[in-house]
């Protein structure tokens, strides 16, 4: 799947879409594409990993296919399971015809008959597909975002080595199922445990960090285009800043667009100490990093703008606010 001429065309459609892309992100997006391997993305959460995903779908204008990993997850929520529920009804809509059939056969070769029936129960008619499996079998390429894979455990992991190889996967009862036209994988980790070396070796690795100034400033004009370019110079000042303190919760980009939003909304026309009051919710998460926003203010001083600006060494890209448009299919800031 070669669906980007270069990286310029990958930033400028993702750019259609609203998502702010570095030319890492750019390189590694087109490659990707074009060897038809998965990406893995880590970084702090909020900085734009999975919003990748969702802006892709969109600019190949093609499904989404969301795994949502979590602690104890398995096969049968990201592979498939057997629809157990309608194999017990059809089992009771053929008792009797069974009764009737078997009236006058023995225990063995009842047993022996069923026994030669039973793939039956375990075909296409009674398997359900979970995220993987759909993205696998989709009649046109997809995407398919397995987010939060650190989340999972190390047998999850394994599980996964299958696909990420050769885009394939193993059922016992139906054999090997294979990726006619494979999915663009995004795998997102906010990088709370070490992923084993052979998940990432079968992936293009990406470090998504926190933007400099002028990127994060060029994601909130594109996110919050309500918000005046003071204001939002103002608002990415501060936040530079504020990660420079000890905070419990650093925000993320997510979180720097929506206070600029909700600044933009209340009409306040820039950073003051009384918007900081007012809106912190919209930006400081955990209330022990309350005193960490006002430091930049005097005691009564209402009217000066707080933080200074700080230049960081990431050079990463942000994505949409919008939500996933899973067109019926199978959410990281």
């Amino acid at each position: 799947m070669s669906t980007f001429s270069s990286d310029e065309d990958v930033t400028a459609r993702l750019a259609d879409e609203g998502y702010v892309a570095s030319p890492e992100i750019a390189t590694t997006v087109r490659v990707a594409a074009a060897l038809e391997k998965p990406i893995l993305l880590e970084g702090p959460a909020g900085v734009g990993k999975t919003s990748l995903a969702l802006a892709l779908a969109r600019v190949l204008d093609t499904d989404l296919h969301r795994l949502q990993c979590y602690e104890g997850i398995d096969e049968t929520k990201a592979l498939y399971e057997w629809e157990y529920g309608k194999q017990m009804l059809y089992t009771q809509l053929l008792r009797d015809q069974l009764g009737e059939r078997f009236a006058n056969a023995s225990i063995d070769e009842a047993v022996s008959e069923i026994t030669a029936e039973e793939s039956a129960f375990f075909s296409e008619n009674f398997l359900l597909g979970r995220p993987i499996l759909r993205a696998l079998r989709a009649e046109q390429s997809s995407v398919l975002l397995i987010d939060e894979i650190d989340r999972a455990d190390d047998e999850f992991e394994a599980f996964l080595l299958e696909t990420l190889d050769n885009y394939q996967v193993t059922i016992p009862e139906l054999g090997i199922i294979s990726a006619d036209h494979p999915p663009l994988t995004i795998i997102t980790s906010n990088n709370t445990r070490m992923l084993s070396d052979a998940l990432r070796r079968r992936c293009l690795y990406l470090h998504i960090g926190y933007p400099d100034a002028e990127r994060e400033l060029d994601v909130v004009l594109t996110q919050a285009p309500e918000a005046s370019r003071s204001l939002a110079e103002e608002i990415v000042d501060f936040v530079q800043d504020l990660r420079t303190r000890d905070l419990r919760k650093t925000p993320g980009v997510s979180e720097t667009v929506d206070w600029a939003r909700t600044l933009a909304t209340l009409g306040y026309e820039s950073v003051t100490r009384e918007a900081v009051e007012t809106t912190a919710g919209a930006l400081i998460k955990h209330h022990a990093d309350r005193g960490a926003a006002l430091a930049g203010y005097a005691e009564g001083d209402g009217d000066d703008g707080g933080g200074h600006s700080h230049s960081h060494d990431h050079d990463h890209g942000y994505g949409s606010a919008s939500h996933s448009q899973d067109h019926g299919h199978d959410h990281e800031y």
